[in-house]
């Protein structure tokens, strides 16, 4: 039975997972398809001749991410954990043998112990079965945090989206698996992002806000399963907010007067997408006072958590490679780029 005290569109909250992947499949039955006994869902060609597989995989709870980027020119396949919860290595191995045509497969993991150790497990059972041919990059983006209960060193978040773009691209354009893990790791070393919560957010399982927010605060740095930022402060208009969050990211960065960045406004969850224009408007007035040149601007929900009120600002430094990687034709259900 859903509790009375809390509000949410599901049935059994252990059943959501489940409920949601096939009810994924059936909007887009052309395009994906679900392993038998899993969490995990594939591109419904998988695996593709002739290209190098693409995957990743994380907890529920931070939709479009990760399936919703499964699709010609992204990912060959996600693994769906449990909300907030690791996929687990059967299930990742399953995956990366479901993908694999040969050429080998590149797993995207984010930064967190628990995705580590069971991509680690996962990739090893798949070796173990099969003659897959498997490397991973670790994503670890968030500028905020080094080092917490749930990582070793930084927090893998929504950079993540430009990684399984770029690999994704080298992919389709047939580069080898060196290839494709030389790229996703060169997003990973020249991407920054920063995060921060209006308000928590509510698990299924749990039903109460993951941690207490009083309504006169937000906190800055914050992770996307709720974990603890760098500061909690008095609420602050959005102007005030993003350039705080931008200051971090490009002191993180360094980058200098003249370079090419692409941005990201991502919601996390329960932020109307008047509040993320608004964060867009400082944050590209940010980067023209510093003479630097906004490539491309995403501004919407990429990674989520749950129903969190707030935002997380992501810059990617380019080059005319990441350029074009990043403007290669995408068809998934949560991100389509037209060819020109």
């Amino acid at each position: 039975m859903v509790r009375v005290d809390m509000k949410k569109l599901i049935n059994e909250p252990g059943a959501v997972v489940d409920e949601m992947l096939d009810g994924m499949v059936a909007a887009y039955p052309e395009a994906l398809a679900r392993l038998d006994g899993t969490n995990v869902l594939v591109r419904a060609d998988a695996p593709v001749e002739g290209k190098v597989g693409i995957v990743s995989g994380g907890g529920s709870g931070h939709e479009p991410t990760h399936a919703g980027y499964i699709g010609d020119g992204m990912l060959d396949g996600a693994a769906a954990g449990e909300v907030f919860t690791s996929p687990t290595a059967d299930q990742l191995g399953e995956m990366i043998q479901a993908c694999d045509a040969g050429e080998g497969v590149l797993c995207v993991v984010k930064n967190y112990e628990g995705d580590v150790m069971n991509f680690e497990t996962g990739i090893e059972l798949a070796e173990m079965e099969s003659d897959v041919e498997v490397t991973y990059v670790v994503v670890d983006d968030d500028v905020a945090v080094e080092d917490s209960l749930y990582t070793s060193g930084r927090r893998g978040v929504c950079g993540t989206i430009f990684v399984h773009k770029a690999a994704g691209a080298k992919a389709a354009q047939g580069g080898d698996l060196a290839e494709v893990e030389r790229v996703a790791q060169k997003v990973v070393d020249r991407v920054g992002t920063m995060g921060m919560a209006l308000t928590s957010c509510t698990t299924p399982e749990k039903g109460e806000p993951t941690f207490d927010l009083p309504e006169d605060e937000i906190e800055l740095g914050i992770g996307i399963h709720g974990e603890p930022g760098i500061e909690r402060t008095e609420v602050m208009d959005a102007d005030s907010v993003t350039e705080h969050l931008t200051e971090r990211v490009l002191e993180d960065l360094e980058l200098d007067a003249g370079a090419r960045v692409a941005t990201i406004v991502n919601g996390m969850g329960g932020t109307p997408q008047m509040e993320l224009f608004v964060v867009n408007r400082r944050l590209q007035e940010i980067l023209g006072e510093r003479d630097i040149e906004t490539w491309d601007a995403w501004v919407g929900d990429y990674m989520t958590s749950l129903d969190m009120a707030g935002c997380s600002i992501t810059l990617l430094e380019l080059d005319d490679e990441l350029e074009e990687l990043l403007s290669h034709p995408v068809e998934t259900p949560a991100l389509t780029v037209r060819d020109d």
